[in-house]
């Protein structure tokens, strides 16, 4: 069975809407290896959906969309998001600007990079 990107995990495991009237704004997004920033902005399209993170410092105040399935852990109590990657899978990903969100093609590329075979790609078993 292929693991849909786009989808948020709990959605894909418990069928559920695990973002049902919940902002992510300002939350800190948390790497594997470390912080890489807060998020801008979220989506909730069923098949489609993804974060906006603002990386500030990081990358050069650079913006990255990541798709849902890369998300292990929404915790509302400490406003974080845990994502399933490190920061280089995240800093070699292809380039984003804001123009790109509804980009077939740019989507296509972003979902072959962290989808299964692609470099960004990680096992949610693979921790290490």
């Amino acid at each position: 069975m292929a693991i849909d990107v786009w989808t948020f995990r709990e959605a894909r495991l418990l069928g559920a809407d695990p973002m049902q009237g919940i902002d992510l704004s300002s939350f800190e997004v948390e790497a594997l290896d470390g912080s890489i920033g807060k998020v801008d902005k979220t989506t909730n399209e069923t098949g489609g959906s993804y974060l906006i993170v603002d990386t500030g410092p990081w990358i050069f105040g650079k913006k990255v969309m990541l798709p849902a399935g890369v998300i292990t852990r929404i915790d509302t109590q400490s406003e974080r998001v845990d994502v399933n990657r490190t920061k280089d899978q995240i800093k070699d990903a292809p380039e984003f600007d804001d123009s790109l969100t509804r980009d077939e093609s740019y989507r296509r590329e972003l979902g072959s990079y962290y989808g299964r075979g692609g470099q960004g790609y990680r096992d949610w078993d693979d921790t290490a």
